[in-house]
């Protein structure tokens, strides 16, 4: 008996081989999902998701004619879930978590893949689709981050990191303080350090705090603490301090 929440997918890729790869994976490790068709590019991949309707679609960027995120130029509402299968660099991997895109890594880890899949059934996010592979794009192509998706109690919110004043953990979370909002994103604060570490205006000030030191004021040595616009107050580790006083003088 075919489960309820069987997952109908297509892969699209141009190596055959990854292809077969793939399809071995997710039929020795994924019954969850019902693979569909196999793709050699994205104008094929286009007319077998008008036709077939597929809930899921693995795809590969590096493609002749069209790359894999210019998939969203040929329709006009994405109602499905992408993930994204690429051999890219770690700057890409880092515009992936920018963009809050599920990928996975050439070659592929079974247990990421898993762990993808189950986002999948548990967290359908197709809502904001164009918009993040937008932000994606942008990214990949600029080489530079103007801009972060990130999720807060369902709603998808793209974020101008010049308006991030910190980033605080609490628990499992992270609050992200802007000028006029705070976005509650259920990341923890290594991962928003991984994604902020090629901008150094971004500091690292305490195991709770991340700060923009373009939004700083002034900070107290003796009580250890940071104070930014809009009144916010951090906290400054003293393991921290020597690091922190370099980086706001530089």
């Amino acid at each position: 008996m075919q489960p309820l929440n069987k997952i109908r997918a297509i892969l699209v890729d141009d190596e055959e081989s990854a292809r077969d790869v793939l399809e071995n994976l997710l039929a020795r490790f994924c019954p969850e999902v019902e693979l569909i068709a196999k793709c050699e590019d994205v104008l094929q991949a286009v007319e077998v998701i008008k036709d077939k309707q597929p809930e899921l679609v693995f795809l590969d960027i590096k493609m002749p004619n069209y790359s894999g995120f210019e998939i969203v130029n040929f329709f006009k509402e994405v109602n499905f879930d992408i993930i994204f299968v690429t051999a890219y660099d770690q700057y890409a991997v880092r515009a992936f978590e920018i963009a809050a895109i599920d990928y996975l890594l050439k070659p592929v880890d079974i247990e990421r893949l898993k762990a993808a899949i189950e986002r999948v059934l548990t967290q359908r996010n197709i809502q904001h689709q164009a918009q993040r592979l937008s932000l994606l794009s942008n990214t990949l192509e600029s080489k530079q981050i103007h801009n972060i998706a990130v999720s807060d109690k369902g709603q998808q919110h793209i974020i101008p990191i010049n308006s991030i004043i910190a980033i605080e953990a609490q628990e499992s979370y992270c609050v992200i303080h802007t000028a006029d909002k705070k976005y509650t994103a259920s990341k923890n604060l290594k991962h928003f350090e991984a994604v902020l570490e090629s901008l150094p205006k971004f500091i690292r000030v305490h195991k709770s705090w991340i700060i923009n030191k373009d939004h700083l004021k002034y900070y107290s040595k003796s009580e250890l603490s940071i104070h930014l616009s809009t009144g916010l107050v951090a906290k400054l580790s003293k393991y921290k301090k020597a690091e922190f006083e370099a980086a706001i003088v530089s």
